[in-house]
């Protein structure tokens, strides 16, 4: 079930180079009931930027939502300069989340698709699930949540510079590592998600992000296409495709 509604601001961090978390409080949060889940926000009232921006969120419990985000244009820089007590106008509750399994799990993130993971991770921990995770970031000036992930377990992280961790890509961590699991869980920009497609095929949820019209199916824009079927909808069906399913690109 959807909802829309007011959401009231009530903390602005800055964790990351131009990244921010930002956590909202009302009764949206309520219509949250899986980890990977998304939410829309309307940014302003003027005409411009006059499409929702999809957020994913990062934690969140029957009165507040928290979420992540990076100035990257007009949108988010107004986003960003919002003020506590602020109100946004949101619609909540959308897509389909992770599935939370029994077995070694890891968890994999890519710069702002980390977030997604943290609530995931904490639902595996209260199923008892043992879990590692392996985060990549450009840049050490771009890393944020490593604490937060190791209240879960071992995190393993890769820069594309070199700057900590292991120099490199996630899937250079994981193989580095020699880790294994029984089942990833993972979110973060498509090429990445295509490389741990085409490497582990199997046992794995992919968290895709896609532009976004409605948010709810309406407009087709976020039609991808799967193995399953001729398409699914990110907003819909997704934003969770198992990796059985995913048609890797290039």
């Amino acid at each position: 079930m959807n909802y829309q509604g007011l959401m009231e601001i009530t903390k602005i961090e800055n964790i990351a180079d131009d990244v921010y978390e930002m956590t909202l409080k009302g009764e949206g949060a309520k219509y949250i009931s899986q980890p990977g889940q998304f939410i829309n926000i309307k940014i302003n009232e003027s005409l411009q930027p006059y499409l929702r921006r999809p957020m994913s969120i990062s934690d969140y419990d029957e009165n507040t939502i928290v979420i992540v985000f990076k100035v990257v244009g007009q949108g988010t820089e107004i986003l960003k300069n919002k003020q506590i007590g602020d109100q946004l106008d949101c619609l909540i509750g959308l897509g389909n989340g992770f599935t939370v399994q029994e077995g070694k799990a890891l968890l994999i993130g890519g710069g702002l698709g980390t977030p997604p993971l943290y609530n995931l991770g904490k639902k595996l921990k209260e199923k008892g699930v043992e879990v590692t995770t392996v985060l990549g970031f450009s840049s050490k000036k771009d890393v944020f949540y490593i604490d937060k992930f190791q209240e879960f377990g071992d995190v393993l992280i890769a820069t594309m510079d070199g700057s900590l961790g292991v120099k490199g890509t996630v899937i250079d961590v994981i193989k580095k590592a020699n880790l294994t699991f029984d089942h990833y869980y993972t979110c973060g920009p498509e090429p990445m998600l295509d490389a741990l497609a085409l490497n582990y095929p199997e046992n794995g949820q992919l968290s895709f992000e896609a532009r976004m019209g409605c948010g709810f199916g309406a407009c087709m824009g976020c039609s991808c296409k799967v193995k399953t079927k001729p398409y699914k909808r990110i907003c819909v069906e997704g934003p969770i495709l198992l990796s059985e399913e995913v048609i890797v690109n290039g």
